[in-house]
């Protein structure tokens, strides 16, 4: 198996992966995607339940995506993720959009039916998963601030922190009318008021140390759903000297090692986590939509661990 296909060999894909034994049936859509950990991790719970299948990474540029989920059904895929920048671009492109992915109007997870394509989201609930993993606390019971809020990530998760009734949500993005945007459609979940104190339940905050640093004082969880910090040569989104210790820190970027916002948490004293954990609950809700079982989340979790430390 290749480390990574194409366009191209997605429209030959039969010939191509002719030699291939199990057959691979699912894939990641990406651009860039040679460094998606899913593979791996989805292989691994493939072999351990005995599925005659294979899961690969396919590079795909942001003009071809159409094509390419298009191809899906001839070539005989079981389904697809769509990580960045596909996520928001998929979800028109269905057949049929899943009520929770069409609410959240973002698209990670497609299942092959026919000759249909059926969109659905798993970002949102395997966040929740992670964070009582890693914390052992639900969204639903804090005041959350989202960086990034204007991609398809970002999108999601804050989504799901409104059909969650989140105590409080900021949304900060350096595209500030894109979190304005969001916040609008975000009104109506947050109208019923559960928190008397400083602020609004639902508030757009500018990308500017001196406003976050307030914000953060009436902010349990910080969610970063940019990609800063992929590179180690990144600088961390937010600096260490405007974060608390009462903070919890999630990272969606997923690596072994410390990222440069986790780095910052440590030096403020609070606690940090990193997107294995959301990676790893959103894969098990994906393979659960695709084959209509449980997920053997131990063997997911152990390959997943192995391949980010050699990463």
């Amino acid at each position: 198996m290749q480390d990574t296909y194409s366009l191209d060999d997605l429209r030959d894909w039969r010939g191509v992966t002719a030699a291939e034994n199990p057959p691979l049936k699912l894939a990641v859509f990406g651009d860039p995607v040679a460094h998606s950990a899913s593979p791996p991790m989805h292989n691994a719970a493939l072999e351990k339940c005995g599925i005659a299948a294979h899961y690969c990474r396919l590079h795909i540029h942001p003009e071809d995506l159409a094509e390419a989920l298009r191809l899906l059904p001839a070539q005989g895929f079981i389904g697809v993720n769509c990580t960045i920048p596909h996520k928001n671009a998929a979800l028109p492109l269905m057949d049929h959009v899943d009520e929770h992915a069409l609410r959240i109007g973002v698209v990670n997870t497609v299942v092959v039916e026919g000759e249909r394509l059926i969109g659905f989201n798993t970002d949102g609930p395997g966040l929740v998963r992670a964070l009582r993993a890693e914390f052992g606390v639900d969204l639903r019971d804090l005041r959350v601030m989202v960086l990034g809020a204007g991609g398809g990530a970002g999108r999601a998760i804050a989504m799901q922190c409104g059909i969650e009734n989140c105590e409080r949500l900021v949304l900060v993005n350096r595209t500030a009318d894109k979190a304005r945007e969001l916040a609008a459609e975000l009104a109506p979940l947050f109208r019923s008021p559960r928190v008397f104190g400083p602020g609004e339940r639902l508030e757009v905050a500018p990308w500017e140390n001196s406003a976050l640093r307030r914000q953060l004082e009436h902010t349990d969880l910080v969610i970063n759903c940019t990609p800063v910090g992929m590179k180690s040569s990144d600088p961390p989104p937010l600096p260490s000297a405007i974060l608390q210790p009462h903070l919890m820190i999630y990272d969606t970027i997923y690596t072994a090692r410390r990222t440069r916002l986790m780095q910052s948490a440590d030096e403020a004293g609070a606690r940090s986590a990193n997107g294995l954990s959301m990676l790893l609950h959103q894969g098990a809700l994906s393979f659960e939509i695709w084959f209509n079982r449980e997920a053997p989340l131990a063997e997911m979790r152990a390959v997943l661990l192995a391949h980010a430390a050699q990463a």
